[in-house]
């Protein structure tokens, strides 16, 4: 578990399955993460990312004030896509949450983590090309855009407008 002066990151269970289909069932907070999921797909993207912390890292549950802010943290990069083999810090909040600095809070955190806890050269970031906030906040964090690593990331069908994807990473302090 993690705390800021703000939130609280601890490692999620199943019993946390209802609050994240909420967000992931948002289509504001999906707009440019890609297809709004059902309680179904949910409860397979939960799986997956309860699977992560078999490497002994993944994405926390974000909590503020008690409640259930977001979702985000590091986990292997996705296969078949240019950062296979990385390291990526990743997040999403409920739109309530939203314009307060939370990711940005809980994101320094996980990065604080990572660089203690784990081994990597860098950590990336990825994002839909269109995804003006996402990459804002990338910057703030201290990454910067990789351009020779911009792809179509095959998770998204051909007329996706999230399929263009932007890579940004930050160095080993």
């Amino acid at each position: 578990m993690i705390e800021t002066a703000r939130l609280r990151l601890r490692r999620p269970v199943f019993a946390d399955l209802d609050a994240l289909a909420a967000i992931w069932g948002d289509p504001r907070v999906m707009a440019d993460l890609g297809p709004v999921k059902d309680r179904a797909m949910s409860a397979a993207t939960l799986e997956r990312h309860l699977g992560y912390w078999a490497d002994g890292f993944g994405f926390w549950l974000i909590e503020h004030n008690g409640a259930v802010a977001g979702f985000g943290g590091l986990k292997p990069g996705a296969p078949d896509t240019p950062i296979e083999g990385e390291i990526e810090v990743g997040w999403m909040l409920a739109p309530d949450h939203w314009g307060q600095g939370l990711a940005g809070e809980a994101m320094t955190a996980a990065l604080d983590w990572g660089w203690v806890n784990l081994a990597p050269p860098r950590i990336v970031a990825i994002t839909a090309e269109q995804n003006g906030a996402s990459r804002r906040l990338m910057t703030r964090l201290g990454m910067a855009q990789l351009p020779d690593l911009t792809f179509d990331h095959p998770q998204f069908d051909l007329a996706d407008p999230c399929r263009r994807t932007v890579t940004y990473a930050i160095a080993r302090p």
